[in-house]
């Protein structure tokens, strides 16, 4: 297959009018990602408050509108107490802080996050995870209860009201704490999941649906069934891509960097670092493998769409790879097809954070979604 260039996209979503701003975020690798070669392990680049404020603090700098702070329980260190050292520091830039449903107590997780809210002046922002507890697995549709049950009550707590709930999950009658975000509201739920029970969740509770790399055939297809889900309950959602970024001044370099990207990995290494995750098993998970295997021999599924990330990540398995125009011809493509936000990486993530502000950043519009 020819990488040829993809700007021959970019004609038609400018029709479509995907020139509005798009929310564009960074990575701050909190999950023990981030490597110069996939598989290879770097004692600078491990997990650390240091060095994952280092990421954040670059975005901030950057002009980026917001930062995911990941969670994995075996992987790196905490979301939550990260976002609370770092706040101080960040100037301009929202926190899209994940929090695993049910590993706290809804109530005092309320307070904790009002109060992380007032610490950013307003901009946190949340990503909610219904991944399986450490120690413990649900099946899919209780998982997904206890999930919804934690976000009906967090919102209602973060919105001043106070709960009586007798669910499944959650039994319980309590008031709003006394600290309260700085709007008085809840921030907004990011959201991802593939299965019908995830789809379902998101539909009724979520406000931005996460979705990972795909073509821009299939994640128009993805917002076209959510926005029928949501629909459903009377309600309207966004849309997020997650995805990773090989940016480069050329396309011939970016090519290049994805290749020595991988030039060190060993395949049982990446095998253990896909199987390592909770969620490994998810449909998600499983429609990134399935893009590798439909990947060409140089793992591009489709131009500016490299899968040879999936080799070493058992997450959002592929990158946006080519010079700036390419990218920001594929950027506007997805945005055409209903993207309303990114949430990019790119490994080093601090390096590739500069680069793609420098290449791609400062000549697309973009700003924090709406509350």
């Amino acid at each position: 297959m020819k990488h040829e260039s993809t700007t021959a996209e970019s004609p038609d979503s400018e029709a479509s009018g995907a020139n509005h701003p798009a929310e564009v975020a960074w990575f701050a690798a909190l999950c023990d990602d981030d490597y110069e070669y996939l598989g290879v392990p770097d004692p600078k680049l491990a997990s650390s408050f240091p060095h994952c404020r280092e990421i954040t603090l670059a975005a901030d700098r950057c002009g980026y509108d917001n930062i995911l702070l990941p969670s994995g329980y075996t992987l790196g260190i905490d979301s939550v107490s990260f976002a609370g050292g770092v706040a101080p520091d960040v100037k301009q830039m929202q926190l899209l802080l994940a929090v695993r449903m049910g590993e706290m107590w809804p109530p005092q997780s309320a307070r904790q996050l009002a109060t992380l809210d007032q610490m950013l002046n307003g901009r946190l922002t949340i990503n909610i995870i219904s991944s399986d507890i450490p120690g413990e697995q649900l099946a899919s549709a209780p998982r997904y209860q206890r999930a919804r049950e934690c976000m009906r009550v967090l919102r209602a707590l973060l919105n001043g009201e106070g709960v009586e709930m007798d669910g499944e999950f959650l039994k319980l009658s309590v008031e709003p704490p006394r600290a309260s975000t700085v709007s008085g509201k809840c921030p907004p739920f990011y959201f991802g999941g593939f299965s019908d029970d995830a789809k379902d969740t998101a539909a009724s509770d979520a406000d931005v649906f996460l979705t990972w790399p795909d073509t821009v055939k299939s994640v128009g297809q993805t917002i076209a069934e959510m926005k029928q889900r949501a629909a459903q309950y009377n309600r309207t959602l966004k849309f997020g891509l997650r995805t990773h970024m090989i940016v480069r001044e050329t396309e011939s370099e970016a090519l290049d960097a994805a290749k020595s990207l991988l030039s060190r990995l060993n395949p049982q290494e990446g095998e253990r670092i896909r199987k390592r995750s909770l969620d490994a098993t998810s449909y998600g998970v499983q429609r990134q493998a399935e893009l590798r295997d439909q990947a060409d021999a140089d793992d591009f599924v489709e131009p500016g769409l490299w899968t040879g990330i999936g080799r070493a990540r058992s997450g959002a398995g592929a990158a946006l790879v080519g010079d700036p125009d390419q990218i920001k011809a594929k950027l506007v493509a997805y945005q055409a097809a209903g993207v309303d936000a990114f949430i990019l990486s790119g490994y080093p993530h601090r390096k590739e954070c500069e680069r793609f502000a420098a290449l791609v950043l400062e000549d697309f519009p973009h700003a924090p979604l709406p509350r």
